[in-house]
């Protein structure tokens, strides 16, 4: 652009500036349409002008291809494009059919979210399995269902809070997956790991009360946690009566009497509380690996459902508009001032306003 004011630009040659005041006390001509109070804010980032943050940037500190006339663009072949500039945060072409992103015909999902979809996919499959089998067990439709809601009510509640906590973090985990929003998968590695907390409690209570003094449990809660109605509730489940026998904590019923030949309950319960608490923690522990890789498959692949970091576009705050490039023009003419003059830079603003059509609107 400076190649017409050659002639110009020698004439203000170190040698011959003595006539000249110094370059910071020049005249240099304003972008119309810009005050000098408005360029005077422009140091403090957060200043309340309106103006772009890009103001602030200086061009040296650019990348080449955005200097250079030609600049290679990313595509099959690698090869040069054309006179354009490169896209600076992609915008709405990244989502074009050639680009290397999710767009277009032809949708391609990255590795990371193929691995996040199928880790969602087991966390789905086995927090339904566990709500399936809680939601049977609550309402008793399976044989000896009851005996684990009067015996194993805390570990039956914790277990049906795992599994909808589980429900609910595959749900948010979809969302994220299918719209590539990755606040909400933000939301779904965080509860990832309450729905771990969840996972692990009930089978540790199951461990510990299974391995540790299971005979002494049972005769604890039989004489002292379970009452007339929850023994009564037992007994017609086990078809026993009492704990040793008819005459001992038994609660009468049409089937539990003193002359009953009924057995007692102790052998029963403590045989059936024995399977169902070995089956329950076994099951718990086994879904820990599973889980462990589904954490790790969130944290991991969560900022990766997209080839690129976020939509591709330009922040707000840094977005151009004309009273920037007004902001931009003036320091390009102060550097122009400096090295050249005042003349060679009120020539060359003059020539950018009539390239940027900025001399017709007014501007």
């Amino acid at each position: 652009m400076l190649a017409d004011f050659n002639d110009v630009s020698s004439s203000h040659s170190p040698s011959n500036s003595g006539s000249h005041p110094s370059p910071l006390h020049l005249h240099v001509p304003q972008y119309a349409g810009i005050s000098s109070g408005l360029s005077s804010g422009l140091s403090s980032p957060t200043s309340t002008s309106g103006l772009s943050l890009s103001v602030n940037y200086l061009p040296a500190k650019f990348s080449d291809n955005i200097l250079n006339a030609r600049a290679r663009l990313r595509g099959k072949g690698g090869g040069e494009k054309g006179p354009s500039v490169p896209k600076q945060g992609g915008g709405l072409a990244a989502f074009k059919s050639g680009e290397a992103r999710i767009g277009g015909k032809s949708l391609r999902w990255t590795r990371f979210k193929v691995i996040l979809f199928v880790a969602n996919l087991l966390l789905s499959l086995y927090s339904l399995v566990a709500m399936i089998a809680c939601l049977l067990t609550w309402f008793t439709t399976w044989q000896h269902a009851d005996i684990i809601r009067v015996a194993n009510n805390p570990e039956l509640v914790l277990s049906t809070l795992a599994a909808s906590l589980g429900m609910l973090t595959s749900v948010i985990g979809w969302a994220g997956i299918l719209l590539n929003n990755r606040t909400f998968l933000a939301v779904y590695t965080l509860l990832t790991w309450v729905t771990f907390a969840f996972l692990v409690t009930p089978g540790y209570i199951t461990y510990r009360r299974y391995s540790l003094n299971l005979e002494g449990k049972i005769n604890d809660m039989w004489a002292n946690a379970l009452g007339a109605m929850g023994r009564m509730r037992i007994q017609n489940q086990l078809e026993c009566c009492g704990y040793f026998s008819p005459y001992v904590e038994a609660t009468v019923s049409q089937t539990c009497y003193a002359r009953s030949i009924l057995p007692g309950c102790k052998k029963a319960i403590w045989d059936y509380e024995e399977r169902i608490l070995r089956n329950w923690w076994k099951t718990s522990f086994a879904l820990v690996p599973v889980h462990i890789c589904v954490m790790l498959a969130a944290l991991m692949c969560s900022n990766h459902v997209t080839y690129r970091f976020g939509k591709g576009m330009m922040p707000e705050a840094y977005r151009l508009n004309a009273g920037s490039m007004a902001v931009i023009m003036d320091q390009y003419a102060n550097q122009l001032a400096e090295q050249y003059g005042p003349e060679v830079a009120g020539k060359v603003l003059e020539r950018s306003k009539s390239n940027l059509g900025l001399a017709q609107t007014g501007r």
